[in-house]
């Protein structure tokens, strides 16, 4: 495989069709190399539009995202230098590879240890310096770290906790995959005040499910 006609064409035939055209976006597509963060079992399906899996079929369905989504919800983000992030759903440390470039800062929680430790590795091959991976259930966030500029969440929720919202500081964003199968939608929430959270639907796709948020939900739109 031609490694870099492969990400030539993920690029400009999967991501920039779906509408994200945000040239910062594109070219991190470029630098940073989504190849590097795919499990060895599964590197063949590096640039292909699927997600691809992080451990043994069958096993709570953890995955890498597709390529083109990652994309949109960095687009949607818009994540300045300045800002701290966290990230919900380290996986292998791709998204969070790509957070750091565009962030100050990047603190990402995984639930699954044997994942925290493979993100962390890859990121130390990759000398991203600027993620501390955590250990830890993220649907409570990381109230010690609070507040963030930007949260991410790298997966689906029936709905968003409020304890996640709480973690922002006003003016902040919040990504997440929202909703039940067949029917998801990724959406942008903003704090606009000290109680007051506005959000906007920017595209529908379908995610896994993120482990540790199959309680009730405790905020809906």
């Amino acid at each position: 495989m031609n490694v870099e006609q492969a990400r030539f064409n993920m690029i400009e035939q999967q991501i920039r069709p779906w509408e994200v055209l945000d040239q910062g976006v594109l070219d991190l597509l470029a630098v940073v190399h989504r190849e590097d963060f795919v499990p060895p079992a599964y590197r063949a399906l590096a640039f292909v539009d699927m997600q691809v899996p992080l451990r043994e079929q069958g096993r709570n369905g953890q995955c890498m995202l597709e390529p083109k989504v990652e994309a949109r919800l960095l687009q949607e983000l818009q994540v300045r230098k300045h800002e701290k992030v966290l990230e919900v759903g380290t996986g292998s440390g791709y998204m969070a590879a790509l957070l750091a470039h565009q962030a100050q800062q990047v603190h990402s929680v995984e639930i699954v240890p044997e994942l925290a430790a493979m993100a962390r590795e890859n990121l130390r091959r990759a000398a991203v310096r600027n993620v501390t991976v955590h250990d830890g259930d993220g649907a409570r966030g990381l109230p010690g770290q609070a507040p963030f500029d930007v949260i991410v969440l790298s997966g689906s929720v029936a709905a968003v906790p409020q304890v996640l919202l709480d973690q922002l500081k006003v003016g902040g964003r919040l990504a997440a995959i929202v909703g039940d199968e067949p029917v998801m939608r990724a959406s942008v929430y903003t704090r606009t005040g000290e109680r007051e959270f506005g959000h906007v639907e920017v595209f529908d796709t379908v995610a896994p499910r993120l482990l540790g948020f199959d309680e009730p939900p405790r905020f809906r739109f």
